[in-house]
């Protein structure tokens, strides 16, 4: 194999691929990166087994062929290499040598037969989705997701698929986060599938701001995104997801409308002197008036009163202040809306006036 190629062109594709790619691995190929050349296309492959990436891009080609080269040495290397540099890579046996001006650098290298590509599953459903809607799904919903739960269906986050909706959820067993975007999506059945908690956050990272389409293939065990000259592909979790339709709050006898703004700054005051274990927080809902406190083990105490929109019996209720925090952010509206029962019973948190994010929070006992 022998390509020339400009450092910047580079670069991304080597730092995207960095991210999938594990620093400790139990199979030493992991650590590579696969180049694959065909026809002045440069093909990067990276996988943990679990989620893979390819990204494409043309270079000066010389000789086609394949190899793996330790990924994070060949960014290390393209990073401090100047800009504008020219690398010229060429392989020869188990070594591959890299010129970019005076510098010369050998590396050592694996054969690209021993890389394990994920072996493409027939598509069962496919869609196409605008990126920046997708990516708010995502970010409406997946700090929500449990981390290494043995109830290893939580540590994800499930996409409904529906022929004019898509829902995303997250939930943890404590709170839970559903974001829906309404659109036409091709698809003829229903279907759920639990994207892993890794496949989320690099599907993240590789979704835009504009309205370009990505396309979604789904197959029995399998997601492919298709975005143009990159594909993602990671394994879906095999499990049932809870049904989120049970856990929203229905029925709630109290609302309150509150200034999100305001709300937010309140609850990062007064979270500096939360117990750091449990982050318990008291609320105490009064006539238009709501009184947050918290204190510690070291018999620290901080509270602040907010001005709200209440009638109704006086409310006292205790919940973890961070589950409170996260959804505030992902709120985009100026105001919000919290619904209530009781101190026994979940409560249910959205923008006024938009419905499309909701977050539910369990109350902690106080």
């Amino acid at each position: 194999m022998k390509i020339s190629v400009i450092r910047e062109n580079l670069l991304k594709p080597l730092q995207l691929i960095g991210n999938v790619v594990e620093r400790r691995q139990t199979t030493p190929i992991l650590a590579n990166v696969l180049l694959r050349v065909k026809a002045n296309e440069l093909v990067l492959i990276g996988t943990d087994l679990e989620v893979e990436l390819q990204v494409k891009l043309l270079v000066t080609s010389a000789e086609e062929g394949d190899i793996t080269i330790p990924a994070r040495k060949l960014l290390d290397l393209c990073r401090t290499l100047p800009d504008a540099a020219v690398l010229d890579i060429h392989s020869n046996k188990d070594k591959v040598v890299i010129k970019s001006g005076r510098s010369r650098f050998t590396l050592s290298t694996m054969p690209a037969i021993e890389f394990p590509e994920t072996e493409t599953a027939p598509s069962v459903t496919q869609l196409t989705i605008p990126q920046d809607q997708l990516k708010y799904l995502i970010e409406q919903t997946q700090f929500a997701m449990a981390q290494q739960d043995v109830r290893y269906y939580l540590n994800g986050l499930m996409l409904e698929v529906q022929a004019s909706k898509i829902t995303a959820v997250a939930t943890d067993g404590h709170r839970l986060a559903c974001s829906s975007y309404t659109g036409e999506t091709g698809v003829t059945s229903p279907q759920q599938i639990i994207i892993p908690r890794k496949g989320v956050t690099e599907l993240l990272r590789l979704l835009d701001t504009n309205n370009a389409t990505v396309t979604l293939q789904i197959s029995s065990n399998q997601l492919r995104v298709e975005l143009p000259g990159i594909t993602l592909t990671s394994k879906l979790i095999d499990g049932k997801f809870p049904d989120y339709h049970q856990v929203l709050p229905k029925g709630t006898t109290k609302e309150v409308l509150a200034n999100r703004l305001s709300l937010h700054q309140a609850f990062s005051r007064i979270a500096v002197l939360s117990n750091e274990k449990f982050r318990s927080m008291r609320l105490l809902f009064a006539n238009n008036l709501l009184r947050a406190s918290v204190h510690n083990p070291e018999q620290e105490e901080a509270e602040e009163e907010i001005e709200v929109n209440y009638q109704g019996d006086e409310l006292e209720i205790g919940f973890n202040i961070s589950y409170f925090l996260e959804a505030l952010a992902a709120i985009k509206q100026e105001d919000i809306v919290v619904h209530c029962t009781d101190a026994n019973h979940s409560c249910l948190v959205h923008g006024k006036n938009d419905t499309t994010s909701q977050y539910v929070i369990m109350p902690m006992r106080l």
